[in-house]
């Protein structure tokens, strides 16, 4: 084993988890949530900085918010991470709930850059919203997730890595040669629906509505703080008067519960394709499972 990586919904207690294994493993965590990149959001990305203490972490706060942070940006962070953290002797402790930043380091994407098209970009701004979506759709017949199908400037983005793809280009990422070990923390349902209300509850009464107003007096747009999803869409849509306070809760509770349904089935979908993952109790000791599962490391 040359990676160790620890995926879960969220509120499954990935942090903690990690963590612990590092300390008892000589490890160094790299995050894998694709919002935890960006330096600002703090509490409605859940960092929860503080239960790293002494432990190195990587790729948390290394960009400001509004810049691009694409998949491609993730896996060449990653990589570049990787071999510095085996550079030290350390064991390099993949965590987070992102599955298509943990699927794509477990399966190997053969992933290149993709600049901006001007001439491509003319041609699109042409075009009709319906139209660029069905030309995505030619591009990307696979396509399963239309949730950005109503951004014309996704979409856009979306066409142009589409049609780079298809043109020689230079070699793909430089991958290590990884040899995971998986793990991952399951709940019963009823009980992970509970962590998520506390978790809430917990973000609304410690400034997650705050922070998101910070974050627009700063200069970031309603429009990127929607773009961010969950805490930051709803909380801005509430700043903006679209629904109350206590719809908000509501809302937001009911799209996080959701979320974790999807990442589940995410994970599920990963196990499917070939990725083994071993499934910790997290209402027992996943701590001590995990440590006794990687005993071969520890000697």
């Amino acid at each position: 084993m040359n990676l160790l990586v620890i995926l879960g919904p969220t509120a499954s207690g990935k942090t903690h988890l990690a963590v612990q294994a590092a300390r008892h493993l000589n490890g160094e965590i790299i995050s894998a949530d694709s919002r935890q990149v960006y330096r600002g959001l703090d509490i409605g990305s859940g960092k929860d900085l503080a239960e790293y203490g002494a432990t190195p972490y990587h790729l948390i706060d290394i960009v400001d918010p509004g810049c691009e942070f694409s998949l491609f940006n993730f896996v060449q962070e990653f990589t570049r991470v990787y071999d510095e953290v085996v550079s030290r002797g350390s064991l390099p402790i993949l965590a987070g709930g992102t599955g298509l930043y943990l699927d794509a380091v477990l399966r190997g994407y053969g992933l290149v850059k993709i600049e901006k098209n001007l001439i491509l970009r003319q041609e699109l701004e042409e075009l009709e919203l319906a139209a660029l979506v069905e030309r995505l759709c030619r591009l990307r017949p696979e396509l399963h997730n239309t949730t950005d199908l109503t951004d014309r400037e996704r979409l856009t983005r979306a066409i142009e890595i589409a049609e780079g793809e298809k043109q020689p280009v230079a070699k793909p990422i430089d991958w290590p040669d990884l040899s995971p070990r998986v793990f991952g923390l399951r709940w019963q349902r009823d009980i992970l629906r509970q962590r998520i209300t506390r978790r809430l509850r917990e973000r609304l009464d410690h400034g997650m509505i705050e922070e998101d107003e910070g974050l627009h007096a700063a200069g970031v747009s309603w429009e990127t703080l929607d773009y961010f999803g969950l805490e930051y869409r709803f909380v801005a849509r509430s700043l903006q008067g679209m629904f109350t306070r206590t719809d908000l809760f509501q809302k937001l509770n009911s799209a996080i519960h959701q979320f974790a349904k999807r990442q589940e089935t995410w994970f599920r979908r990963m196990q499917r394709q070939g990725v083994d993952i071993c499934w910790l109790d997290a209402e027992k000791d996943p701590v001590k499972d995990l440590l006794a599962a990687c005993q071969d490391v520890i000697e």
